[in-house]
């Protein structure tokens, strides 16, 4: 099995919402996960790396790092986003391959591609207690699907690189029954998913797939995955409350069986990058350590 272990700015609270800004500095995070433990890094949120892609080709080379994707987030329900996404998703496509080659990487990073999550007032508010009534209309999923088609054709014609998805909490695909939805919508030629363990958690409801029954029914569309754990919390939050509630924990301290996880993944011959995402808000808890503790926990699971 070779699998390598990456983790992503976002465990050190640089996220892609607005209003949220990186308060550590991108030399130190990356010296952070290099020390901990990790093998790439997730591009995180445009302009918190360099922006020149000789710039952070050194800064990735003197460290030994890959670079192995960016998270590009856009609204698809609207078809009026499409074009300001598409052109979004190609710059950073563009530039991660100029990044890839100068690093003479043996990974291709990948476009992940997601909704524009925290951006909808009803899906932020109800993140993780979705009901059916909650989500996208048929109308609205064939937009939703035809944006995501049209970015992730693109993004491989014009730059070569691969889409992933990566359905979230508060956005528009969520529930399980949702991504069901979403791979039903798209093609499987241009776009895969990125399973992240801790949203799909979050996300589903007590009769849905487990996580270990949601693998099998996507193995096929799998191309990625983000390890994440969850833990239920008590009280009425919405999705930014639940993570400053710590509804994202330090692997291995909540309900995600990362030992089922990693068998089913030696058993189906996965290939490439685990990434680590602890996602926490700017200012919270102390990086580092999460980050050196998620990896040492890995390590103890056969990682």
């Amino acid at each position: 099995m070779n699998i390598k272990i990456g983790n992503a700015p976002c465990s050190w609270g640089t996220l892609e919402f607005e209003g949220m800004g990186a308060t550590i500095p991108y030399s130190q995070m990356l010296d952070e996960l290099k020390e901990s433990g990790y093998q790439g890094t997730e591009l995180g949120d445009w302009g918190y790396f360099p922006t020149d892609s000789s710039k952070l080709a050194d800064e990735l080379l003197k460290r030994e790092l890959d670079l192995l994707g960016a998270f590009v987030p856009v609204g698809l329900k609207y078809s009026q986003n499409l074009e300001s996404g598409l052109q979004t998703a190609l710059k950073i496509s563009a530039f991660q391959k100029e990044v890839a080659l100068k690093i003479k990487s043996n990974t291709s990073p990948f476009l992940i591609l997601s909704d524009n999550n925290g951006s909808e007032k009803l899906r932020t508010d109800y993140a993780g207690k979705i009901t059916s009534d909650m989500g996208l209309t048929s109308g609205e999923w064939k937009i939703f699907g035809q944006n995501t088609n049209i970015i992730a054709k693109e993004v491989f014609e014009k730059t070569g690189l691969k889409t992933v998805f990566h359905h979230h909490c508060a956005g528009y695909v969520e529930t399980p029954q949702e991504i069901d939805k979403f791979l039903e919508n798209t093609d499987s030629k241009f776009i895969g998913l990125v399973l992240d363990t801790g949203h799909y958690s979050f996300g589903r409801n007590l009769n849905d797939p487990t996580l270990m029954e949601a693998l099998d029914l996507y193995k096929e569309r799998l191309w990625y995955i983000h390890f994440k754990d969850y833990r239920s919390i008590s009280g009425s939050f919405d999705y930014f409350q639940a993570v400053r509630a710590g509804v994202f924990c330090e692997l291995g301290e909540g309900e995600v069986n990362f030992p089922q996880v990693l068998n089913w993944l030696k058993e189906n011959s996965y290939q490439g990058y685990a990434l680590v995402e602890q996602d926490i808000l700017p200012g919270m808890g102390k990086p580092f350590e999460s980050a050196l503790k998620n990896r040492n926990y890995l390590k103890s699971i056969g990682l």
